[in-house]
C-alpha cells in the first residue's frame, strides 16, 4: 500500500520539474534565436507532446466503450439507468448554467474587453478557426452526435458517439440479461487490462509536459502577458470562483472527503493542465476515482457522459470571451440579447467533446449569430493557450466532483 502513493508523488514531481525546464528552455530559445529556428524549434519539440497525446487517444476509445457497457450492465436495470443517468444530468446542466452566469456577471463587472489590445490579434489562428466555424452547423452537430459507424468513432476518438452507441449497447445487453454475462464478463477483463495500460502510458507524461510548455513559451514568449495581463487575470480570478462554487458544493455533498478527492486527482489536473487536454487524464481520472471509493459502475457511467456534457471550465471561457470580444469592438449588448447569448452557448457547447480548442470554436460560431465580427476571436487567440490551461483543469476538477456527487447520492461511495 505504501508503494502506489510514492510513485504517484514522483511522477507528480517529475512533472513539475518538465514544466520548469520546459519553460526555461523555450524562454531561452525566445530570446536568443532567429524566427525560423524558433518555429522549428516549436513544431519538433511539440512532438513530445503529439507522442503523449497519441499514447493517451490510443486507450480512450476501448476504455470508453467497455467500461461505459460494463457499467449500465452493473446497474442491473434500465430503472437505475434512467436514475442515475438522471442525477448526472441534473448536475451538469446546473454546473453549466452557474459557470455561464459566472463568466457574464466577471465581464460585466470588470470590462476585459477594454483592456486588449487590438494591434496583438492573430490574424491567421483566427482564418483557421473561422474555417471550422463554417463547417459547425445543425447537420454537422448531428453527425457530430449520432455514429453511422462505431468503428469510425473509434478510430476518431469521437467521445460522444462512443458514449451514444456504448448507451444503447450496454442497454441492450441488460434487457437479454443473463445471456449477456459471458459478454459482459469478458468486456470487464478487458477494461482491466487497458488500465494497466494507463500505468505504462502514464510515465511519458513528463516529456508531454515538458514539450507543450517548450512549445508554446519559444513561440509566443513571456511578453505576451504585457498585452493580455488584465485579460488573464481576470479570466483566472472567474477559475478561483468557480472553483470555489464547486468545491462548496462538493463539500455540503461529500464533507469532510473533499480533501482527499483533491489529494487522488492532484495529478490528472497537473497533467490536464499543462497538456491543455482534458482526454490525456480521462484513463487515470477513472482509475483514481475508483480508488477514492466510486464504484466502477457508476465511474463507468458517468465520467464519459461528463467528458461530453459537463465542461465547466469551458462554459465560463466561453461566455467570458464572447462578451469580451463584443466590448474590445465597443458593441452595448443588454442583458437580454446576453442571457439569449448565455443559452445559445448552452446548447451548442453540447456534443462538442474531442472537437480541437471546442470553446473557441463554439465562441466563433456565435460571435457571428449576434452580429458581432467573428475575426475578433484573433483578439484572445495570442493568449488562449494560457487561458485553456486553467479551463481545461476545471473541466477535469468539475467531472470528478459529478461523479463523486452521484456516487454518494446513490449510497455507492466507499471509504
Amino acid at each position: 500500500m505504501q508503494v502506489i502513493p510514492s510513485k504517484r508523488n514522483r511522477l507528480t514531481f517529475f512533472i513539475i520539474i518538465a514544466m520548469i525546464t520546459g519553460a526555461v528552455l523555450g524562454y531561452f530559445v525566445h530570446k536568443n534565436a532567429s524566427p525560423v529556428y524558433i518555429t522549428k524549434f516549436s513544431a519538433n519539440i511539440k512532438l513530445l507532446t503529439t507522442i503523449f497525446l497519441h499514447l493517451v487517444q490510443m486507450i480512450i476509445a476501448p476504455l470508453v466503450f467497455s467500461t461505459l457497457v460494463v457499467g449500465i450492465a452493473k446497474l442491473g436495470d434500465l430503472k437505475t439507468v434512467g436514475r442515475i443517468g438522471g442525477k448526472a444530468l441534473l448536475w451538469f446542466v446546473s454546473a453549466s448554467l452557474v459557470s455561464l452566469l459566472l463568466g457574464m456577471l466577471l465581464v460585466n463587472f470588470f470590462h476585459p474587453g477594454t483592456a486588449i489590445d487590438l494591434s496583438a490579434a492573430d490574424s491567421a489562428g483566427a482564418k483557421d478557426l473561422l474555417t471550422k466555424t463554417e463547417e459547425f452547423s445543425l447537420p454537422k452537430f448531428v453527425d457530430h452526435v449520432f455514429p453511422t459507424s462505431v468503428f469510425d468513432a473509434m478510430a476518431t476518438n469521437q467521445i460522444l458517439q462512443i458514449v451514444v452507441f456504448s448507451i444503447f449497447f450496454g442497454i441492450a445487453a441488460t434487457a437479454i440479461g443473463d445471456f449477456a454475462k459471458p459478454l459482459i464478463k469478458a468486456l470487464e477483463a478487458f477494461s482491466h487490462i487497458i488500465l494497466k495500460m494507463v500505468g505504462y502510458v502514464m510515465n511519458f507524461a513528463p516529456l508531454g509536459v515538458f514539450g507543450a510548455i517548450a512549445s508554446v513559451i519559444a513561440l509566443k514568449g513571456l511578453e505576451v502577458f504585457n498585452f493580455y495581463g488584465l485579460y488573464l487575470m481576470y479570466f483566472i480570478l472567474g477559475i478561483f470562483l468557480l472553483w470555489s462554487v464547486l468545491l462548496f458544493v462538493g463539500f455540503l455533498i461529500l464533507r469532510n472527503r473533499i480533501p482527499e478527492l483533491l489529494r487522488r486527482i492532484a495529478q490528472p489536473l497537473l497533467i490536464a493542465f499543462s497538456t491543455t487536454s482534458s482526454e490525456a487524464v480521462f484513463p487515470k481520472l477513472t482509475e483514481e476515482l475508483e480508488r477514492f471509493g466510486c464504484k466502477d459502475k457508476i465511474v463507468a457511467f458517468t465520467l464519459p457522459l461528463g467528458y461530453s456534457f459537463n465542461l465547466d471550465g469551458s462554459m465560463m471561457y466561453m461566455t467570458f470571451a464572447s462578451l469580451a470580444i463584443a466590448q474590445a469592438n465597443r458593441v452595448h449588448m443588454d442583458l437580454g440579447t446576453q442571457l439569449t447569448m448565455l443559452l445559445v452557448l448552452m446548447l451548442m457547447s453540447k456534443g462538442i467533446a474531442g472537437v480541437p480548442r471546442a470553446a473557441l470554436v463554439v465562441v466563433t460560431a456565435t460571435l457571428g449569430m449576434f452580429h458581432l465580427p467573428p475575426e475578433g476571436i484573433a483578439l484572445i487567440l495570442p493568449i488562449d493557450h494560457f487561458c485553456d490551461m486553467f479551463r481545461t483543469a476545471t473541466n477535469v476538477l468539475g467531472n470528478a466532483l459529478a461523479t463523486s456527487a452521484v456516487s454518494k447520492w446513490e449510497g455507492e461511495l466507499t471509504g
